[in-house]
């Protein structure tokens, strides 16, 4: 029963399906849906006690490895991917939506050369502008789902293109890989964020060492910058 839920029960909870292997990120998120549960209930009056989710500190994440495309391996991608795998490899490139807000797009979301993502992970409508060249390669009908795609195949075409890729970062390696090139060609930390669509700076800060101009104040800067460092042989 709901009214047996503590946070001693929680925490077993946790430990046990730690024991069994599963990621403190998906318990943190388990246990975070749990918490809309006790909401929901109290505001039905079916629920009168403590949340007793708000009194655990959530899990430490493991920082996951993120991983990305180099151009070679783009051209690959591009050169094994035929029909609607091809267009939707190019639209999460041009635009590093994820696989969902792809999957998802319709004709009529793509208007005078932007794109807007409706079916967002944070439920807010996003839009990001493409070329004209982009816009006619993935925009094959004015209406209706753009692509029939298999979210099996897809991977197995980005894993061909890049067989070293971590676990479970197949398909979301190409959002990684927006955001990776976008820092690398001197794209700025804010414009990214918005493009793709983090409520939070520090999600988008993860790419900001990929900018040629991170953290450059270092060699400028340094107690050594007027001191001579040469030593004759």
């Amino acid at each position: 029963m709901i009214y047996q839920i503590d946070p001693r029960s929680l925490i077993s909870y946790r430990a046990q399906r730690l024991s069994q292997g599963i990621k403190a990120s998906t318990l943190n998120h388990d246990i975070f849906a749990l918490s809309g549960v006790f909401k929901a209930m109290a505001e039905a009056s079916e629920f009168h006690g403590e949340n007793p989710v708000a009194s655990l500190t959530p899990l430490k994440e493991a920082q996951i490895e993120m991983s990305y495309l180099t151009t070679d391996e783009i051209s690959k991608l591009l050169e094994i991917a035929k029909g609607d795998y091809y267009r939707i490899a190019v639209l999460c490139l041009a635009t590093g939506a994820r696989w969902g807000e792809a999957y998802d797009l319709k004709g009529e979301n793509i208007v005078h050369n932007s794109v807007m993502f409706s079916h967002t992970k944070n439920g807010e409508r996003r839009v990001v502008p493409i070329s004209p060249d982009i816009a006619g390669i993935v925009k094959t009908r004015e209406s209706g789902k753009l692509f029939q795609v298999s979210y099996k195949t897809f991977r197995r075409l980005v894993k061909e293109a890049k067989p070293n890729l971590p676990i479970g970062q197949a398909v979301h390696a190409l959002r990684h890989t927006f955001g990776t090139h976008f820092m690398m060609k001197g794209g700025n930390i804010l414009a990214l964020q918005r493009i793709l669509g983090h409520s939070d700076i520090s999600q988008t800060m993860t790419y900001a060492h990929f900018s040629p101009s991170y953290l450059v104040e270092a060699t400028s800067y340094n107690p050594l910058t007027r001191v001579s460092t040469f030593r004759p042989q």
